[in-house]
């Protein structure tokens, strides 16, 4: 029994050891934004005890009652191993005087002669003639407010954009953000604008659970984000961000108060109310200069490598080239690497993979361009070194990123003697023996007679020979006009768009079928976006909504049919990047983009 009870101790304390190494740390809140004469609480919070807690001096600020102590424990077993969570909380509570900004410095805790410091607290006293009530929790650090125009008014809603002044294609970081200085209950409705010429990604935002205190032009308002967006400007001018409109549930006590008992037992009423920002406008410059060969459609910052699987394949052996683009920017519209590899090796269209998160700062991540190759005849390759352009925003000009050249030698497949296969060159082991090289003359007689009718000095002779000349001559026209129109690489483009697009609806189809509605929307915009760049014949870089319909225009497209596509575009892309589309809705897109498409094409301009 007593063996027991020992081998019981030595586990315990086996399993505590983790526990006393975890370290010490000394955490505060407090509020960032106070009225003269309000009174807070200060918080400190210690997760390790045994030790000595040294406060600060509150210097601005008047100590009513401290500390107030708590202590709280977890312990977790899990997998046999024990863990085990300790904090202690000391609470002070404090008195606002003059008006000011102050410096509360950090509070000491000693343990073991270590002694571990808190952060210091920055709290800005505004003077009392601002009395109001604070809607907001305190607690967390508050941002600055000074690009924030108040209303006037008890609540208000606000869009802040990191910069008003860009060049097209170039990141706006968007925030919404609601002020408030009477209770809420909750958010009922949000009603985002279409944001016109931009297109919009969102950044992941916590869910809005509680609101902080912020000081705007001398006001205390409780804060909270609502949502943040990345913008990307497609055309150039000044552009207009139409306002959010948020329908908020406010709770107001009803203006009745009991006989007996005054206020303490008055009701509170939820009452609906609809708020709106202001409409923000956006400077959108055109890129300068020339646009190099190679220009990506890229804006931001970018590192471009490169990979070859392998230097040495036989032939028909297959082969991946990979190019990774990575850093910030619209990397969304980033065009594919232009090769130009030798005839001799089939190259298929890359298979296009991101990795790509929206942050303040820009998309940033990278997308990977996978191409196959297939060398069809033996011999050694060269891959040359590709060129991608991009503008830096940063220093207003365009950079080139070049591509490392790779050697691939192809060797002669293990089934070279099988079947037919053209080669670079013949050598001498290519020849092949026959068995007999000598074939002798027969000495025999041989049975000669006169024949009656020569070939030659009949009239159908001479009929067969002229119509198989004038067959001749046609189908050498009619191939020479086959090649003189293939040359012409954006025709052939224009001419088969509608087949193309074709196709790419009705991979759009698979998804709609099963209800992907996300990839839906998603190959439908790469439907149409590639039908309008093959039958415009504008390249996909340089390819904007503005261009595209004036050059809809110019070809005859009448309004009506420009506002459906116009329409279909919109729609698609706001259900991509804020999906609340239904199915029969996406049914409707599919019929109008197959409509469009098919009216262009039968239309003579």
């Amino acid at each position: 029994m007593k063996m027991k009870k020992i081998l019981l101790y030595l586990s315990v304390f086996v399993m505590s050891l983790p526990m006393a190494a975890q370290e010490v740390s000394v955490d505060v809140e407090c509020p960032a934004v106070v009225t003269a004469g309000q009174q807070f609480s200060v918080a400190w919070t210690v997760n390790s005890g045994g030790g000595e807690f040294s406060t600060p001096p509150f210097t601005g600020f008047t100590k009513l009652v401290g500390p107030q102590t708590s202590t709280s424990s977890m312990t977790q077993i899990i997998n046999g191993k024990m863990s085990q969570k300790v904090s202690y909380t000391y609470v002070y509570f404090l008195q606002a005087g003059r008006s000011g900004k102050f410096v509360i410095p950090p509070a000491i805790f000693t343990l073991k002669g270590k002694t571990f410091l808190s952060d210091s607290m920055r709290i800005e006293v505004i003077g009392s003639s601002s009395q109001q009530q604070s809607a907001a929790t305190s607690g967390g650090a508050a941002q600055a407010s000074q690009d924030v125009e108040s209303s006037g008014n008890d609540i208000f809603v606000n869009i802040s954009l990191s910069r008003k002044d860009v060049y097209i294609g170039e990141y706006i970081s968007a925030t919404v953000k609601i002020y408030t200085r009477i209770n809420l209950a909750g958010i009922n409705d949000i009603k985002y604008p279409p944001f016109n010429g931009f297109i919009k990604g969102d950044i992941e935002t916590p869910q809005l659970s509680s609101l902080r205190q912020e000081n705007v032009n001398g006001t205390i308002y409780g804060t909270g984000v609502i949502q943040q967006f990345i913008l990307y400007p497609q055309v150039t001018g000044e552009l207009t961000i139409d306002p959010v409109q948020i329908s908020v549930l406010l709770q107001q006590k009803s203006a009745k108060s009991d006989p007996f008992f005054g206020d303490f037992f008055q009701t509170v009423q939820t009452v609906p109310k609809s708020v709106s920002s202001k409409p923000m406008k956006i400077r959108v410059r055109p890129l300068p200069g020339v646009q190099p060969a190679g220009y990506s459609g890229i804006v931001g910052k970018l590192n471009l490598k490169t990979s070859l699987s392998k230097e040495n394949v036989k032939v028909n052996d297959a082969v991946n080239l990979k190019f990774i683009i990575s850093g910030s920017g619209n990397l969304k519209v980033a065009a594919k690497p232009d090769l130009k590899l030798s005839p001799d090796i089939e190259v298929y269209d890359p298979e296009i993979t991101d990795n790509l998160k929206n942050t303040l700062n820009g998309t940033t991540g990278d997308k990977t361009f996978n191409y196959l190759l297939i060398p069809r005849h033996y011999g050694d390759y060269k891959i040359p070194s590709i060129e991608y352009s991009y503008f830096n925003s940063s220093s207003g000009r365009y950079e080139t990123l070049r591509t490392d050249e790779f050697n691939l030698h192809v060797g002669k497949g293990d089934d070279q003697n099988t079947g037919i296969t053209v080669y670079g060159g013949v050598s001498k082991e290519d020849v092949k023996y026959l068995g007999k090289d000598i074939r002798f003359i027969k000495t025999g007689k041989g049975n000669l007679k006169q024949t009656g009718n020569i070939l030659v000095n009949k009239q159908s002779y001479y009929t067969i020979f002229a119509l198989a000349l004038i067959i001749f001559l046609a189908v050498l026209f009619a191939r020479r006009e086959h090649l003189r129109r293939n040359s012409d690489v954006s025709l052939v483009k224009n001419r088969k768009a509608g087949k193309v697009a074709i196709r790419r609806l009705q991979t759009a189809a698979v998804c709609l079928k099963s209800e992907e509605l996300d990839k839906f929307y998603e190959e439908m915009l790469k439907a149409m976006w590639g039908y309008l760049s093959d039958k415009l014949s504008i390249p996909v870089s340089e390819l904007t909504r503005s261009n595209a319909l004036s050059a809809l225009a110019e070809i005859g497209i009448d309004q009506e049919r420009i506002n459906n596509l116009n329409h279909i575009l919109d729609t698609c892309e706001y259900a991509r990047f804020a999906p609340s589309a239904s199915e029969a809705e996406a049914e409707t897109i599919y019929e109008n983009a197959s409509q469009f498409i098919n009216s262009v094409e039968n239309s003579k301009g």
